[in-house]
């Protein structure tokens, strides 16, 4: 299997602005610039598309890790939150935090934490990037 986007830059660093597409056509010519990614102008940045896709990849890896052993979720809600910080080695992403909350039928605290972890360590969007993914869950019912 192999994906594909375009981003496409037109004009300097503060002033210029870009779109990003993806081969499926559900991102078409979206616009990205400095003022979405530093700022709070309208469009998106790479540093979101990147909390979206960990934030999919990883319910869909909790599922997997869930199903394995015979259980479904009623739901999982994932969101990912990514930090981007200046560095001596320039702007960097350093730290990914998921904030998991899920509805599992029959399932304690400690055993969703177990298939979290599991999911995590799983997650193809977790192994490619090269942050520390931090993680907090809370499953649905439980205090």
């Amino acid at each position: 299997m192999k994906r594909t986007a375009t981003a496409v830059w037109n004009g300097g660093l503060k002033d210029g602005k870009g779109s990003i597409s993806t081969e499926s056509g559900v991102l078409e010519n979206t616009q990205y610039s400095f003022s979405t990614r530093f700022e709070d102008g309208k469009g998106t940045n790479p540093e979101e598309l990147i909390a979206a896709a960990h934030a999919g990849c990883f319910s869909m890896a909790l599922s997997a890790q869930l199903g394995n052993e015979g259980k479904t979720p009623e739901s999982i809600e994932t969101e990912a939150a990514v930090t981007l910080l200046k560095t001596d080695a320039g702007f960097t992403i350093t730290a990914v935090h998921l904030k998991v909350r899920a509805k599992i039928p029959n399932m304690t605290p400690p055993e969703f934490q177990k298939f979290a972890e599991a999911a995590k360590a799983g997650c193809p969007v977790s192994r490619v990037l090269k942050a520390d993914i931090t993680m907090e869950t809370r499953l649905a019912g439980w205090t």
